[in-house]
């Protein structure tokens, strides 16, 4: 599967993603090609190489002094395109969930958007009704597509900091509405007195991109690097993205939280477990131990994503009687994995298709094997024979 990896530690905007994607391989005149497709003119493409700290990189600017007066106006160009389907329903999804920030952050809309297309006449973009807008948001979405790109993941975006210019006066870096767009998404700072994630990469990215966090296992092919505007002191400003085919082993880096536990009810276990799942967590299981003056006790150990960490330590102080926690970092390999349908002579049931270097085998689904079982009330490992190994 083929795979990208925007690595954001100077931040990201509309721009640096376009530029990354042109510089990773996407060929310039096919993206003009492409963007000829929406009714829009008043507006030049322009490419070029340029130096940032030493790192050669690509510049993708659209030259043009034409504003769009509404996100209605945007998402009726993108409507009224020739672009592919599946390129206009992206783009528009992400155009939506802009406008969707901008309404809830604005004091002249009282309320957020339920029904966006419904209100959409009545928010104006303020910072983001330049024509580039539309540009970036489409043209990320071409250059996505015609890379063969399956699958977006990226770092933590650098968000920067100081005071940026808005039409309603000088607001802190990130701005509301790159706030909005960056919920549940992990970010940081580096203490920049600029403002590095833009609402439009904002809302690019977290559209895009399944997760954020560490470089994937992968086999690069090819890299990219798509210059900002600015010159930054310390660092170059550029966005790079790393494209290659995923492993087929694939691994994250994760958090085992463990507990030793010595004094809790064993019946506050299964509920304990039930909330740290519906929290999140990858993995709950229990290890008896013997501890000091050897009393027995349990350790409870949970795998968690980096960005569930605390939530999940928060319900094992409330739900348990544990006082101190262990953390630690480690990489969890995992096999790529789908849900899948097979035919039985009880119709479809579900199985999950895990692939490897050998070639892929089947597992059951527990829950639908054991519900057949009891509905035709045969043995539950008569249900499971019915399962290919392969």
């Amino acid at each position: 599967m083929k795979i990208a990896y925007f690595d954001c530690f100077s931040g990201i905007s509309g721009d640096m993603i376009l530029s990354a994607l042109v510089d990773a391989g996407l060929e310039f005149e096919v993206l003009k090609e492409e963007l000829k497709k929406l009714p829009v003119a008043d507006y030049e493409l322009k490419h070029e190489k340029v130096i940032k700290k030493g790192i050669a990189g690509t510049k993708i600017g659209v030259i043009t002094t034409a504003e769009v007066e509404s996100l209605s106006k945007m998402i009726e160009l993108v409507e009224k395109s020739t672009l592919e389907d599946e390129i206009k329903q992206k783009a528009n999804e992400i155009l939506y969930r802009m406008i969707e920030a901008e309404t809830k952050v604005h004091s002249n809309l009282k309320s957020k958007i339920q029904n966006p297309k419904s209100k959409i006449n009545e928010v104006h973009f303020h910072e983001l009704s330049s024509l580039d807008t539309i540009i970036d948001v489409v043209g990320a979405v071409i250059g996505i597509k015609k890379l063969g790109i399956e699958e977006v993941y990226s770092s933590p975006l650098n968000i920067g900091g100081g005071m940026i210019k808005m039409s309603h006066g000088m607001f802190p870096a990130p701005g509301p509405a790159t706030c909005e767009l960056l919920k549940g998404v992990p970010i940081y700072s580096t203490g920049l007195d600029k403002e590095l994630t833009t609402p439009t990469g904002a809302a690019i990215i977290s559209s895009f991109a399944t997760k954020f966090g560490h470089l994937p296992a992968m086999k690069i092919s090819v890299t990219g690097y798509g210059a900002g505007d600015f010159e930054l002191n310390q660092q170059s400003n550029l966005l790079r993205v790393i494209i290659g085919e995923a492993n087929k082993i694939e691994g994250d880096v994760v958090t085992l939280i463990e507990t030793n536990i010595d004094d809790l009810n064993p019946q506050i276990y299964e509920y304990c477990f039930e909330r740290l799942f519906e929290a999140g967590a990858l993995d709950v299981y229990l290890t008896p131990i013997i501890m000091k003056k050897s009393r027995p006790g349990i350790i409870l150990s949970v795998i968690s994503s980096l960005d569930k960490v605390d939530e999940l330590i928060n319900i094992i102080f409330k739900e348990t009687t544990s006082t101190g926690i262990r953390l630690q970092e480690t990489l969890w390999k995992k096999l790529t994995r789908e849900i899948i349908e097979i035919e039985t002579q009880w119709g479809k049931i579900k199985a999950k298709k895990v692939t490897f270097a050998g070639g892929t085998k089947l597992i059951p689904e527990y829950e639908v094997c054991k519900k057949i079982a009891k509905e035709k009330n045969i043995p539950l490992k008569e249900v499971y024979s019915l399962y290919p190994t392969a």
